[in-house]
């Protein structure tokens, strides 16, 4: 079975500054990857990478099979990312966004119907300036599933979501990684982490700590929260 997702000593350094350290990661189909880290720990640069839009130093990548530097275009339309911020026209509602983004791709997915399952259904003639936060990150969301995609990289799920629209994402999410989609996400709240993800890496200053599930990285540490297991893989020790 070929990986959606494939890293083999990835390395790549600023001005000097080792920024990923020998990286490899490989993520299965049909499953939920994380990848985490605190801020600064390499996880923008490991999918800049990833995706193609950053030249890695050194390393082996491809995706869903291709290389993802001479197979952009085709697997531009396999493909699926949202960012925490979106750029778009200050007056273009919510259904002209959808429309003009469906229009990209050769068998878009139907965005009306994923704007009612993200719970949107209702702000289509609305303007997407004024969504709320949570809103607009449904939205990109949205956006990033249009493509029908097989893989999808998603970051900071759902920062700014409620309680409940956070676990209707999460529900939404899950019935879609069973119809076969494979997810790539980045987030810093755990208990999302230990929701959704099938496994997890965790970078400590561009070099990856942990590789596996939730519960290897608690039977890892000694720990019964893997909020306490990430903090001490991690570094992120909070000081008293």
């Amino acid at each position: 079975m070929t990986e959606a997702v494939s890293v083999q000593n990835l390395c790549k350094s600023y001005h000097g500054k080792q920024v990923l350290n020998d990286l490899n990661l490989s993520v299965k189909p049909g499953t939920v990857f994380g990848l985490l880290g605190a801020n600064g720990a390499g996880k923008s640069t490991t999918i800049e990478c990833i995706l193609g839009t950053k030249k890695p130093d050194c390393g082996t990548i491809t995706l869903l099979g291709q290389n993802p530097e001479r197979n952009r275009r085709e697997l531009f339309q396999k493909i699926g990312v949202q960012f925490q911020e979106g750029d778009y026209q200050q007056e273009i509602k919510v259904w002209e966004l959808c429309e003009e983004t469906a229009c990209l791709y050769q068998n878009p997915a139907d965005w009306q119907k994923l704007c009612v399952q993200f719970g949107i259904g209702d702000k289509l003639k609305q303007p997407v300036k004024s969504l709320s936060g949570g809103e607009r990150q449904r939205l990109f969301i949205v956006l990033a599933l249009i493509p029908n995609p097989e893989l999808v990289f998603l970051d900071e799920l759902t920062t700014g979501l409620d309680a409940k629209a956070r676990r209707g994402v999460w529900k939404t999410l899950e019935q879609l990684k069973t119809q076969g989609l494979t997810i790539f996400l980045t987030s810093h709240f755990m208990d999302e982490v230990e929701a959704l993800c099938d496994e997890i890496c965790i970078l400590k200053k561009g070099s990856p700590v942990f590789f596996g599930t939730v519960e290897q990285a608690k039977q890892q540490c000694g720990c019964q929260r893997f909020e306490d297991a990430y903090l001490m893989l991690s570094d992120e020790e909070v000081e008293a």
